[in-house]
């Protein structure tokens, strides 16, 4: 009789912790997932289409991007930069290397990359890393820095 009125307590307490705890992570279903979108971007690039492009960035105010000394806030500015910066002739192919996708929980995750923009004479490249947070409408970018 002792031991089950040490057990049930215990068990109960066990029963509680583990019910409130997040769900395990499913690293390779959330990097998957988390590559989908950025091979989604990077189609979407090269259709010369900037809104497939933003349709992955996280729609705020709150959102921001970074690159060189500059930084914006908000999705519309930097819709508003890449609709000014890149038009029919001066678009580029898009392609993305050396990808690192960092889960750091099932909501949120890095990934470190290289971006090469290949110009019809010329091309840009750099580094970039950037942040995406598990959102109602599906993983969202929230932080863009791209050098």
């Amino acid at each position: 009789m002792k031991k089950s009125m040490i057990y049930l307590p215990t068990t109960l307490m066990l029963l509680i912790l583990f019910s409130c705890a997040e769900p395990a992570l499913n690293i390779l279903k959330i990097k998957e997932e988390i590559q989908t979108v950025l091979d989604r971007q990077k189609a979407s690039w090269n259709e010369q289409s900037i809104e497939g492009f933003m349709e992955d960035y996280w729609k705020s105010e709150d959102f921001t991007f970074q690159s060189g000394n500059s930084r914006l806030y908000g999705w519309e500015a930097l819709y508003s930069r890449y609709k000014k910066s890149y038009t029919e002739e001066n678009w580029g192919k898009l392609d993305f290397t050396d990808i690192e996708i960092k889960v750091l929980s099932n909501d949120y995750v890095y990934v470190l990359g290289r971006y090469k923009l290949a110009l019809k004479d010329s091309s840009k490249e750099g580094l970039f890393t950037i942040i995406f947070q598990q959102r109602n409408e599906g993983w969202k970018i929230i932080h863009d820095h791209s050098s």
